[in-house]
């Protein structure tokens, strides 16, 4: 076993694991090992969660009970309770697409769903399922046929149409996903530059950031004695920030911080919050909600897909 320095070309390595007598080697790479810990969990936690079921449930048994409830009254509203044996399919994609964009927010893994390649196959196996069941309902020359429909000459097109549905469901969630950290990655560069910008121009002397201190502290003093009444929550953070930012300053001034993005602590993490959490889950939520109506139109109910033949 070998530890890799990494491969521009694809994720990183961490290390190879020689097989075959070392004719070829095993690479695990950052998505593979996100990958695996994402399933391991999802196993374990199936495992923990669904034994020792009782009549009357705790509190976490209710709890996955009704997420349980959930996931399946929304499959039986978007395909119909002819397709309700779906629900287990489209749970495990939308909980693999959830903890994998969550693992990536601990700092130490990579987020599977910045992998392109992994929300393809999740695509690739949404589309495979999809020509299945329309051949098994509609049978192979039927199904070969309604790509020369409404005429012969749009056959191109609809095989295009066809590659292109899995394509967009891949590039949807992956871009949203990899577009929200690159957002957050330049505001983190942003806020960092006009931290050092403006603790350097504050810092020359150490009285400008003790005025800022003390005009800060000043602004409280007066809000509570003179007009009795409470801090509003937004005049309440800005007027720490600026209090927080001139004390900084005062450290800069002595030599005791140097270097720290004042700015970039906090406010990076609000975005994470959005990007990675709410648009991890809508992306999620979307690319699941799609899967089950692409599905959905390939499993019509019974009566109908004896009529189609």
């Amino acid at each position: 076993m070998s530890i890799s320095t990494g491969d521009v070309s694809g994720a990183y390595i961490y290390f190879t694991i020689p097989i075959f007598d070392g004719a070829t080697e095993l690479r695990i790479t950052q998505t593979q090992l996100s990958l695996i810990i994402v399933t391991v969990f999802l196993c374990v936690a199936g495992v923990l969660l669904g034994r020792n079921l009782k009549t009357h449930p705790g509190k976490m048994q209710v709890l996955v009970e009704k997420g349980v409830e959930m996931l399946r009254n929304l499959v039986v509203s978007s395909m119909g309770e002819h397709n309700v044996g779906w629900t287990p399919y489209i749970g495990t994609i939308f909980l693999s697409s959830i903890c994998g964009t969550l693992l990536g927010m601990t700092g130490f893994f990579k987020s599977t769903t910045r992998d392109l390649s992994v929300v393809l196959v999740w695509a690739i196996m949404t589309t495979a399922i999809i020509w299945y069941q329309n051949i098994k309902h509609m049978g192979v020359l039927k199904w070969l046929k309604g790509f020369t429909e409404p005429v012969f000459i749009m056959t191109p097109m609809n095989i295009i149409s066809e590659i292109a549905q899995p394509l967009s469901m891949a590039f949807r969630h992956f871009g949203n996903v990899f577009g929200g950290s690159i957002i957050t990655a330049i505001v983190y560069t942003a806020l960092g530059l006009l931290s050092t910008t403006l603790l350097n121009l504050i810092s020359g002397t150490v009285i400008i950031p003790i005025i800022i201190v003390a005009l800060g502290v000043g602004l409280i003093l007066y809000q509570k004695l003179r007009k009795k009444k409470p801090i509003g929550v937004f005049k309440g953070i800005l007027l720490g920030i600026f209090i927080a930012f001139g004390a900084c300053g005062i450290l800069e001034a002595l030599g005791l911080l140097s270097g720290v993005p004042i700015l970039s602590l906090g406010i990076p993490a609000v975005l994470s919050v959005y990007f990675d959490l709410f648009s991890g889950f809508v992306q999620a939520f979307v690319f699941s909600l799609l899967s089950m109506i692409y599905i959905g139109q390939a499993c019509p109910p019974p009566e109908t897909a004896v009529e189609t033949k």
